[in-house]
């Protein structure tokens, strides 16, 4: 594994979170340094997932225009992995060995197929590891240096 990571749909989420400043801006950071620095990624899994929260579920939720361009400017050079059959299967796997939901493990299946050492991540165990992969909840406040690094 390597130094890249991997972004949960509620990471992505809490960048629009204007009610918690501190967490929107922890997000937001994590989601520049993917960027500018090509070190973190997603599955189309978190594609679907953000824009169905964020054009359905969000107090103002987001235009069509709104949503083509995040997806085109955010979502798209980051989405690097596409669900296919073996994904399925190793989602499974970790379904059984770590009691994750479906979804839970085909996040944590996605980040190790990108080969992402770590999956940022507030609804998983915090500093669990899986295979090669540590999943670190940035919300944390001692976690909140390694954003920065």
């Amino acid at each position: 594994m390597n130094g890249k990571y991997f972004l949960d749909t509620d990471i992505i989420l809490y960048s629009f979170d204007k009610s918690d400043q501190r967490k929107s801006k922890i997000a937001t950071q994590l989601i520049k340094k993917a960027l500018e620095q090509h070190s973190g990624c997603i599955s189309n899994q978190v594609v679907q997932e953000f824009l169905n929260v964020a054009t359905k579920k969000f107090s103002v939720p987001l235009t069509t225009s709104d949503s083509k361009m995040y997806l085109s400017k955010v979502l798209a050079p980051l989405c690097q992995v596409f669900t296919d059959i073996d994904l399925y299967m190793r989602s499974v796997d970790i379904m059984e060995r770590w009691q994750y939901s479906l979804y839970d493990s085909m996040i944590i299946a996605a980040a190790l197929q990108a080969e992402c050492s770590v999956i940022y991540s507030e609804n998983l165990q915090d500093q669990q590891v899986i295979h090669d992969a540590t999943v670190i909840n940035p919300f944390v406040q001692k976690k909140i240096r390694h954003i920065y690094e």
